[in-house]
């Protein structure tokens, strides 16, 4: 039976998510989409985002995607990527305050790091950019095969800081520990972008296409 997965267009970063998930499993069926009837259809659903949150809300919300992906995430396993991690919760300091989806309690905050320094004496920079290792916090079938402090990449300046202790999966250190994995039910979400992140991120999208929460 073929895995069907959409791609929620409309939200930055289309075509590396959709070209990583073809290398990760070139069996399924990737499609590009923000189409009521194909999100409706798919067997499971991957939530990218990149830029301001306010913005990606409005794509999602305004292209009527919201709807469907609302009723995927009753019984299909979702994963959100980077900003689409964010739209998970609650809300987002960004813009004075954006509204997310609510799938997930707690906000999302900006890095505070002013005044603190490195190990090598140079200051922090916002957005973090790069790559950072990544500290998994509880097992998960999204970690199978992915060695616990691997490296993965890193492009952002807020962070997702969950009301519980429980939707954690995985931490990183960037001026102290904050969350960038989590997952509750058949919802799983980065704020690294696993399809930058090499061996590890394809295992990462393939542990996510296998999975049967």
């Amino acid at each position: 039976m073929t895995n069907k997965i959409v791609v929620v267009d409309g939200l930055g970063n289309l075509r590396s998510v959709a070209q990583a998930l073809r290398a990760a499993a070139p069996e399924a069926d990737i499609l590009v989409s923000n189409k009521l009837e194909d999100i409706d259809a798919a067997d499971r659903i991957v939530l990218p985002g990149q830029g301001a949150m306010r913005d990606c809300m409005r794509s999602l919300r305004e292209s009527g995607a919201e709807e469907a992906l609302l009723r995927a995430v009753k019984n299909r396993p979702v994963m959100g990527v980077c900003v689409g991690e964010q739209m998970l919760f609650d809300e987002s300091e960004e813009n004075e305050g954006t509204p997310g989806l609510g799938l997930l309690p707690g906000r999302v905050v900006r890095f505070q790091l002013d005044g603190k320094l490195q190990s090598d004496g140079s200051r922090f920079k916002v957005p973090q950019m790069g790559w950072n290792r990544v500290r998994q916090t509880r097992a998960h079938p999204l970690w199978e095969g992915v060695e616990d402090g691997s490296y993965f990449y890193f492009v952002h300046s807020y962070y997702a800081a969950p009301e519980q202790a429980s939707d954690t999966i995985g931490e990183a250190d960037y001026g102290g520990m904050y969350t960038c994995a989590v997952a509750r039910d058949n919802l799983v979400a980065t704020q690294f972008h696993p399809e930058k992140s090499a061996a590890a991120g394809l295992r990462l999208y393939r542990n996510f296409i296998n999975w049967k929460p």
